[in-house]
């Protein structure tokens, strides 16, 4: 594979904007939804590997791939670059008409510093460790290092410079991660002699000015524990924020921050891409130092945001089986959600409705998205077939109050919804006595996205759902349902397929998706007395 020709940037970098209460991604003048997959840790580091890769992507439908770039790789000697991996990824994408989003393996990678290039790793005077409370070295750089930081903004600066150069102009590259699930195990908080020194200082001016600045407008949970210690104005870190592992997460947090502050900042003056940090989110009753501690975390969001002002939002990677309440977690205060790691299976392809309708996700990445051997038949790429028709639609209505998005299982089969003038009552399939599938131990994931498209009429995607229409105001006429038409959309028009007025909605008493089954269907309303 060759290299990539040099380009100048051009004008129109990509970028984030508002539209209401969303965030987009805009790429070449126009808003971007990623339907995306992260590649599994290795598959980046061998081209040769990749060749067989790149179709499989575009048989699921993505258009965006999330790639790792390893500092090892491309500075396997201090200060002598090598982006041949990067450049082939670049052309690989561009091949394949896909996007990149590179994800950043520096100093950390779930944790460790296993990327870390062998002239870092084996000189621990220039770059130590963090200590554990037993005073046993681990495999993490110490964040209280600065050789160690500006070592990786040096390479990191070095990979956005070259970025600019080979795709300023075309742009395959949308987007940039910067480390990759930082916090600290197995304990909550470094115990070097430079952490303990750190430690035993007052919080910083910067942190503490940044909490008295937004005490109305923190984390709840976060603005709970400062004020149960008396939301003190400056002091030592036990002091403001009381004694526990939980302190030690926040000054941990709150270095890594600054780290990977230096990092980004260094890169942007570069090539200002969107950038951002991941989450390894908590198991339950797991506490600091048992999951990464000190990552950028809900109930750190506030101490990220200080630390970090370079980084656009921070990103949860989830795997655990509450996605709507972490979902609700990592959207709020401003923040967008972008979800750069997920699980790619049967819940994944349901989960994927969820989040762009409920919470204008920028985007949704299943992790070891190559891992299949056929791609074309993974739910996801029915999901994604399902999300590049409604696209144009989704980007449009995002932010304007017009969208929501259902999860449901046998746990919680049916959720209510206000949308437009009238109330949505959202069944899982299972709860209908046809479907056949109620006496099952575990019901599958159902869910879906809805789009109000004018005063009686809706559009609905996913699967394993049953709708039903109420008006809103109980004085109101009955709501019928007028006509129900699946359908694709093609290039933004939609193009009406079988009418379903019959039994396919039970004589017009609901609109039915069937569990296993994946479609768009539109309804139009009417009032009766």
């Amino acid at each position: 594979m060759g290299a990539v020709a040099v380009a100048s940037e051009g004008a129109d970098i990509p970028c984030l904007r508002t539209q209401g209460t969303a965030t987009q991604l805009v790429v070449d003048g126009k808003p971007f939804l990623i339907l995306g997959g992260e590649l599994g840790n290795s598959s980046a580091s061998d081209l040769a590997y990749m060749e067989p890769i790149w179709p499989k992507l575009v048989k699921m439908n993505l258009n965006t791939v999330l790639a790792p770039v390893y500092w090892d790789r491309i500075e396997p000697e201090e200060g002598a670059f090598d982006f041949t991996l990067v450049d082939g990824l670049i052309e690989g994408a561009r091949a394949h008409g896909l996007r990149l989003v590179l994800l950043w393996f520096g100093s950390w990678k779930n944790s460790m510093s296993c990327y870390a290039p062998l002239w870092v790793k084996t000189d621990q005077r220039r770059f130590p460790r963090a200590q554990s409370k037993q005073d046993k070295g681990l495999e993490i750089l110490s964040p209280f290092r600065e050789e160690s930081r500006n070592a990786d903004a040096r390479a990191f600066t070095a990979l956005m410079r070259h970025v600019r150069q080979v795709d300023g102009q075309e742009h395959t590259v949308i987007m940039v991660q910067v480390e990759n699930e930082i916090g600290m195990i197995p304990d909550a908080r470094d115990h070097s002699d430079a952490a303990d020194a750190r430690f035993a200082q007052p919080v910083p001016r910067e942190l503490m000015d940044y909490l008295q600045q937004r005490r109305d407008a923190l984390m709840p949970e976060f603005q709970e524990r400062w004020e149960a210690a008396g939301a003190r104005s400056s002091g030592g870190w036990q002091e403001v924020f009381g004694p526990g592992l939980e302190t030690e997460e926040v000054f941990m947090a709150w270095h890594f921050a600054r780290y990977v502050e230096h990092v980004a900042k260094a890169g942007k003056a570069e090539y200002a891409l969107p950038m951002f940090v991941n989450a390894a989110l908590i198991r339950p009753n797991y506490k600091p130092g048992q999951y990464p501690s000190g990552g950028p975390l809900p109930h750190l969001m506030d101490v990220w945001r200080a630390g970090a002002p370079s980084i656009d939002f921070l990103s949860p990677d989830i795997y655990f089986p509450n996605f709507a309440e972490w979902c609700d977690k990592y959207h709020r205060s401003g923040n967008p959600l972008f979800i750069p790691e997920a699980g790619r299976g049967s819940e994944g392809a349901v989960n994927v409705f969820y989040a762009m309708g409920q919470h204008d996700a920028m985007g949704f990445c299943p992790f070891s998205i190559e891992s299949t051997e056929d791609p074309a038949n993974e739910p996801l790429a029915r999901s994604y077939d399902l999300l590049a028709q409604l696209t144009p639609l989704i980007l449009e209505s995002q932010g304007k109050g017009l969208m929501a998005g259902v999860l449901l299982d046998k746990d919680n089969p049916t959720r209510e919804i206000d949308l437009g003038d009238y109330t949505l009552k959202v069944s899982h399939d299972y709860t209908w006595g046809w479907s056949g599938g109620q006496g099952a131990e575990r019901w599958p994931q159902a869910g879906g996205m809805i789009i109000s498209t004018g005063p009686d009429e809706y559009t609905i995607a996913g699967s394993g759902i049953i709708v039903t229409f109420a008006p809103n105001a109980p004085t109101d006429p009955i709501a019928g349902i007028g006509n129900i038409q699946e359908g694709r959309f093609v290039d933004g028009r939609w193009v009406g397929g079988r009418w379903m007025n019959g039994d396919q909605s039970h004589q017009g008493r609901h609109l039915r998706i069937g569990a296993g089954d994946f479609g768009i269907q539109h309804v139009r309303l009417y009032r009766y007395r």
